[in-house]
C-alpha cells in the first residue's frame, strides 16, 4: 500500500540527502541479487534511522534482522566513536553477502554478526543498549520486545519497523492473518505500556518510535 501520492513520495525522496557510495551500491546489489528486495530499508527509510541515530548518539545498538546489512549501515552513522553495533539474523545464507559491504565500511570492527535465533540469542547478550531496531519476523515482535525492554536504560530508545504492514492493521477482512494479528498486539502493547512513550511514524510500512521512560 502507497501511504502518499506517488508524485509526493519522489518529491520528498528527491529532498532527502543521498545514501552513501557504500549504501547506493549495497542497494543495487540487493535488488539485482537478493530474493524480495522491498525487505530493505532503502534510500529514504534508511536515511530516516541515519538520522535518528544521530539525534540519540547511541553507544550500544541492537538491530534484529540483518537482512543484507543497509539498515545497519545506516544505524551506525550515529554510533558514538567507542561504541558497538550487533546486528542478528537467523538466515545463514544472507551472513556472507552482508559481511561483504560491511568490510568495505570504515567502522566495520565495531560490527557485530550474529546469525540464529534472535529469542535465543537476546539472552545471551550482556549489557544494556541505547537504540533497539525490529525488523525481524513479526510473529515474534511482542516477544522481542518483552526481552529487551529490560535491556534499554531510562531514556533509550527502540524503533520497530512495518507497524503499518501494508495497511493491514486497519483491513478487517486482514483479521484472520497471523503477521497482522502479530503486529496489531504489539501495537496496542506497547500503546498500553506505562514504560514507555511512543509515537507511530507513516514511514514506507510504519516506524514506531519508543522512548523508555
Amino acid at each position: 500500500m502507497e501511504f502518499i501520492d506517488e508524485k509526493l513520495d519522489e518529491y520528498v525522496c528527491a529532498h532527502t540527502s543521498a545514501e552513501s557510495d557504500l549504501l547506493y551500491k549495497l542497494n543495487r546489489e540487493t535488488h539485482l541479487k537478493i530474493l524480495q528486495p522491498r525487505m530493505l530499508s532503502g534510500h529514504f527509510q534508511g536515511r530516516v534511522l541515519s538520522m535518528l541515530s544521530k539525534m540519540i548518539q547511541p553507544k550500544r545498538i541492537l538491530e534484529l534482522g540483518t537482512y543484507t546489512g543497509y539498515s545497519a549501515l545506516c544505524l551506525l552513522e550515529g554510533l558514538q566513536e567507542e561504541g558497538e553495533l550487533i546486528t542478528v539474523d537467523r538466515n545463514e545464507e544472507l551472513e556472507d553477502f552482508a559481511a561483504s559491504h560491511f568490510k568495505n565500511h570504515e567502522r566495520k570492527d565495531v560490527i557485530k554478526q550474529l546469525v540464529g535465533d534472535a529469542i535465543d540469542l537476546i539472552p545471551t547478550l550482556v549489557g544494556n543498549f541505547d537504540l533497539v531496531f525490529i525488523d525481524a519476523d513479526k510473529d515474534n515482535y511482542l516477544n522481542y520486545y518483552k526481552l529487551l525492554i529490560d535491556k534499554i536504560p531510562s531514556g533509550g530508545y527502540l524503533l520497530a519497523d512495518n507497524v503499518l504492514w501494508s495497511g493491514k492493521v486497519v483491513d478487517e477482512k486482514s483479521n484472520n492473518d497471523k503477521d497482522t494479528l502479530a503486529i496489531k498486539k504489539f501495537n496496542l502493547f506497547v500503546q498500553n505500556d506505562d514504560r514507555v512513550e511512543n509515537v507511530m511514524l507513516p514511514i514506507r510500512d510504519g516506524l514506531l518510535m519508543i522512548r523508555k521512560k
